[in-house]
């Protein structure tokens, strides 16, 4: 079934770290393996309305990403070993219409025909407590990687989680590399400067790091209550402490009321000039099928936002399809509606719409910025029949401004994705 080399590599790997591991504790090494081979056929459309230059982006590929997680050995000690292989297969791109994240290209740099890699995770177990090495994919406050293009970002380093006090997570982690979404090579970070955020690396120093490093955890106070905390550190450029409060309040069957507030500090690190306070708040009322959402966001300080570039996915509320609207001393507002049509008797299919509008940063010439964006969702995947399981989503979302031409555009995105299980 698996005749790509990035799936013959990646169950060679595995393999052999299993052949690696003493054959009496190899049973539940075995048993409780998981591994699964997803489809991801991704066409990605974006009309630059105004930008002079290139008119607009449109690639299309077909992705393959093979997932093994294997069990842990026996003894108080557990090993075990994931792998992660991926392969993009370039269906469409030229160099009029590259650079959209999906495959390795840019404007007047057309995607070869397909491009792979593989990453290989090392892992220890004992009690409630996993330590993991290797290649990794954080989803925390202090650092996301991005899943939002046809192969996923990944991260080089370590990451220990653990669980011994029932409520409580602690989280601490490192990574010295990161291999972006379009891309098959790890790389040194960098903080993000895009936009209007002002963020800057000082004069005669690079704007990159190998050293990121983060350590938090969350407890939940009570059933409806959760407290987080991250302290975040990408080494020369920014240090960031970063809290989170989520309440959920049941009000009756099928009502509820939940509420997520964030704040994130952040400062330089010795070589650029981060100086940010970022507020947030989203408040949403969900009636059966149906959730309503307002959200609002603040910076304050010398600069934008800080987080890593290259497509990491920032913990902010109104981080959204294509902005961030995390400026210097911007404020925003968010409006969002979903709908489950399972509670009419659809299942499998979802629908979200939002709008974001933000105001009150600097534009090059001293004037106020403005800007705002509508997002629309809609998902469906097949319940039964010889298409169970089949995900189909149609993404689309329109973003205007009154500081970059280059970044007014119309957006649209068709996913379609399938796994596989194969263990």
């Amino acid at each position: 079934m698996l005749k790509t080399p990035i799936a013959r590599g990646v169950a060679l790997a595995t393999l052999g770290a299993t052949l690696a591991i003493p054959t009496m504790a190899q049973a539940a090494f075995i048993e409780d393996t998981k591994a699964g081979l997803e489809l991801r056929n991704f066409y990605f459309n974006r009309d630059y309305r105004e930008d002079p230059g290139q008119s607009k982006q449109e690639e299309w590929g077909q992705g393959f990403l093979l997932r093994v997680e294997s069990g842990y050995t026996e003894g108080t000690v557990g090993f075990g070993v994931d792998a992660l292989g991926l392969q993009g297969v370039k269906l469409y791109s030229s160099e009029d219409t590259g650079g959209s994240g999906l495959m390795p290209s840019s404007y007047g740099n057309e995607a070869p025909g397909d491009w792979s890699s593989l990453g290989l995770t090392g892992k220890a177990k004992v009690s409630e407590t996993v330590l993991k090495v290797g290649t990794l994919q954080f989803k925390n406050p202090a650092i996301g990687t991005s899943d939002s293009r046809l192969l996923p970002q990944t991260m080089q380093g370590a990451q220990i989680i653990s669980k011994e006090i029932k409520g409580l997570t602690l989280d601490a982690g490192y990574a010295n590399r990161i291999n972006h979404r379009d891309s098959t090579n790890n790389q040194v970070m960098a903080v993000n400067t895009g936009g209007r955020r002002g963020v800057a690396a000082d004069a005669g120093f690079a704007n990159e790091s190998d050293d990121f490093r983060f350590l938090g955890g969350s407890y939940q106070v009570t059933k409806d209550l959760t407290a987080t905390y991250y302290y975040s550190n990408l080494e020369d450029l920014y240090k960031q402490h970063t809290y989170n409060l989520v309440h959920v309040l049941p009000i009756a069957d099928g009502q509820s009321l939940k509420t997520d507030l964030r704040y994130s500090r952040s400062k330089d690190d010795g070589n650029t000039n981060v100086d940010n306070k970022a507020l947030g708040a989203m408040v949403t009322y969900s009636l059966s099928g149906h959730s309503f959402g307002l959200g609002y966001q603040k910076m304050s300080g010398d600069t934008g936002f800080a987080y890593v570039g290259g497509a990491t996915d920032p913990y902010l509320v109104n981080y959204v399809q294509i902005n961030d609207f995390a400026n210097e001393d911007e404020k925003s507002w968010q409006a969002r509606y979903d709908f489950n049509f399972a509670s009419i008797g659809v299942p499998g299919l979802t629908f979200m719409t939002r709008y974001i509008t933000g105001d009150n940063f600097e534009r090059a010439n001293g004037t106020e910025g403005k800007q705002w964006e509508r997002d629309m969702d809609i998902g469906y995947t097949f319940q039964e029949g010889a298409l169970k399981n089949l995900n189909i989503k149609w993404r689309n979302a329109t973003a205007r401004n009154n500081y970059l031409r280059a970044t007014n555009v119309d957006e649209n995105r068709l996913i379609v994705s399938y796994t596989i299980p194969l263990m």
